[in-house]
């Protein structure tokens, strides 16, 4: 099946699709508005850092990483709930692999800011 929109049109549409997907996220999801206000702190600590070049990316690329684990895990989350509000064991594993790669996501996070910073 042929797009709908291509070249730049399919590019801006999708761009207004992202950002209501942001706009949504932050609507409708502590943890994700938790942590786009933990980049929000922690952003300018890394610009600021005495550190390298490299070390200040990874400082900012975890932070991504924290964000866009968090945003597929809500979507897994959305898309489970959409199927039904009852108990299934497939749901309940769906939304505990998403939720653990968030947690590993955040341990990662935490890993490489204190081995930058304090080490």
């Amino acid at each position: 099946m042929k797009p709908a929109h291509t070249g730049m049109t399919r590019i801006w549409k999708a761009t207004f699709n992202s950002l209501r997907g942001i706009k949504t996220a932050w609507r409708y999801e502590a943890a994700f508005r938790q942590e786009a206000l933990m980049c929000a702190a922690l952003i300018p600590v890394a610009l600021l850092a005495d550190v390298s070049v490299a070390e200040r990316l990874l400082l900012i690329i975890s932070l991504f990483i924290l964000v866009i684990t968090e945003l597929l895990n809500s979507a897994v989350e959305a898309v489970i709930d959409r199927i039904g509000a009852e108990f299934h064991e497939l749901s309940g594993r769906a939304k505990d692999i998403a939720s653990a790669a968030v947690f590993f996501a955040l341990l990662l996070l935490i890993v490489t800011w204190i081995s930058i910073l304090f080490f």
